[in-house]
Order: structure tokens, then C-alpha cells, then sequence
């Protein structure tokens, strides 16, 4: 993979995946101890507005700006902003307990759901095939 826009994608791509997982826990953990969800257009507006849902918006935003990157016209993405998004990645996807905003929430989430753990093992491989 040495063509910085494929690893560009398989980035995105395993990060939409762990996002997806990270959304699907949210949900249910939201549904189990506030109240059920009952609509695509509610669910939408909590992952947009409600707090129980901010903490994502750090790793949609980093998604956003990867694939700003791999679309923009005037310049092909550059070997060396890839680098630079997949060591953001790695950096971003470390839980800690003793951590704030992002780093703390993925903890808790992956101490209470097995599947986010899976998901975070998947990223780590993705993020492994990717060394440039």
C-alpha cells in the first residue's frame, strides 16, 4: 500500500467501522438508562446535539478531515500527511481511565461493551497495515 490516498482510505474505512460500533454501544447504552429511541430523525439529533453523544464528535470530525484530504482537487494527498493522520489516529484511539474528554469515554465505553473492544482490536490491525 504505498499510494498515501489508498492508505488514506483503509484509515477512513476502519475508522468508520470502529465509529459505527462506538454509535451502535452509545445507543443502547442511551436506550437502557434514558429512554428508547424511535426514530432514524431522533437518533440523528441526539448524535448531532444531545451531551451523551458529544465525545464522538472528536473522531467524526477527524473522519471529516481525512476525507477533505483524500477529495481534495488542487493536490494529491501527500505521503507525509498520511503519516501524520495515521500517528493523529493512533494518538486519538488510546482509552485511558485516568483521561479526559475522548480518551475517558472510550475507555468507559470498552470496559461495557465486549463489541468495542472487537472494534478496537480491528483498528489496531488496520493501523498496523498501514506503517509507511
Amino acid at each position: 500500500m504505498d499510494d498515501a490516498r489508498d492508505r488514506l482510505r483503509a484509515l477512513r474505512n476502519g475508522l468508520l467501522r470502529l465509529h459505527k460500533a462506538l454509535l451502535e454501544s452509545e445507543r443502547a447504552a442511551y436506550e437502557r438508562d434514558i429512554a428508547r429511541i424511535t426514530s432514524t430523525g431522533q437518533y440523528l439529533g441526539l448524535v448531532l446535539d444531545d451531551p451523551w453523544f458529544h465525545w464522538l464528535h472528536e473522531l467524526s470530525q477527524f473522519i471529516v478531515a481525512i476525507d477533505e484530504t483524500i477529495d481534495r482537487k488542487e493536490a494529491a494527498a501527500t505521503v507525509e500527511e498520511a503519516n501524520r493522520l495515521i500517528e493523529r489516529a493512533r494518538i486519538l484511539l488510546v482509552p485511558a481511565e485516568a483521561g479526559n474528554g475522548f480518551a475517558r469515554r472510550y475507555f468507559e465505553v470498552m470496559q461495557r461493551d465486549p463489541g468495542t473492544v472487537l472494534a478496537h482490536r480491528d483498528m489496531l490491525q488496520v493501523l498496523g497495515g498501514l506503517v509507511g
